[in-house]
């Protein structure tokens, strides 16, 4: 009795002392996979962001269909409900996105006043921005028209885009916004740096922004040598938001938006027509 006795409490020490040795391994174990799951999650959060991912980003904030119809409602003074449509054409050697942009007015979307190509890159590592969009002329506009509309068998090939970049226009850099602030990029050219003499200006200035939701601000305007504006709007940018599918419909209902019976005239004195 005495020996079983004996022999019986040692079993039930090995076998507490096994399950403890279980339960410590286990506890280890768990936490080595919980510090390693860590440290990869943080090391994915705090993932610098890349000169090339600014430009990926405002890339695809600029691309899509945007109208100016909310502001052209609030103010039909002075803004005009335009049609933005722009969308990737080709990609250069060095990385850069060239997309095919277009202004018209909403009621006539196939007839873009103005037609551009634009170039986006990150900015020169010598420069304090984060990317940099330059516009180019089209060398032959006609043939790009609603280009963002058609088929890709429809239009110009990548190629042939690149040998249609003419006369370099405009080059804003834009910097990523500070904390607080509605936009995520904003910038502008530099001061009277780039010539232009429509409406009797000697150089213009371009201003953008990226907002949330790929909204855009875009404000354009010419000078004289006095310094005085000449055209484009002097209340503040154009503001260009994407249109809801289920609004499509009303863009072009005069219930919405009604029709003014001067706005010929208007438009033939606006900037929009050309530059």
């Amino acid at each position: 009795m005495g020996i079983g006795s004996e022999s019986g409490s040692g079993s039930g020490s090995d076998d507490s002392s096994s399950s403890g040795g279980w339960s410590v391994a286990r506890g280890l174990v768990v936490k080595t996979v919980v510090l390693i799951g860590g440290a990869l999650l943080l090391k994915r959060l705090t993932k610098s962001t890349t000169r090339w991912d600014h430009a990926r980003h405002v890339t695809r904030s600029l691309s899509g269909e945007k109208f100016s119809k909310d502001q052209a409602a609030r103010d039909p003074d002075h803004y005009f409900n335009i049609r933005m449509s722009s969308c990737p054409a080709a990609e250069m050697v060095d990385g850069s996105k060239v997309l095919y942009f277009e202004q018209a007015f909403w009621r006539s979307p196939k007839k873009p006043f103005r037609q551009r190509f634009y170039m986006v890159k990150p900015c020169p590592k010598e420069l304090k921005c984060d990317v940099e969009v330059s516009s180019y002329a089209i060398r032959d506009a006609e043939e790009y028209k609603n280009f963002c509309d058609r088929s890709k068998d429809q239009r110009p090939l990548p190629e042939e885009v690149i040998g249609d970049i003419a006369e370099h226009l405009t080059t804003v850099h834009l910097k990523r916004c500070e904390r607080g602030k509605r936009c995520l990029y904003e910038g502008s050219t530099p001061p009277a740096s780039f010539p232009n003499s429509w409406n009797g200006a000697s150089y213009c200035t371009s201003e953008l922004a990226i907002l949330k939701n790929n909204e855009i601000h875009s404000w354009d305007r010419g000078y004289n040598d006095e310094g005085n504006q000449v055209w484009g709007p002097k209340e503040g940018p154009y503001e260009f938001k994407p249109a809801p599918a289920s609004s499509m419909n009303d863009m072009f209902s005069s219930l919405n938006f009604p029709i003014q019976q001067s706005i010929e005239k208007r438009i033939e004195g606006s900037f929009v027509l050309q530059e």
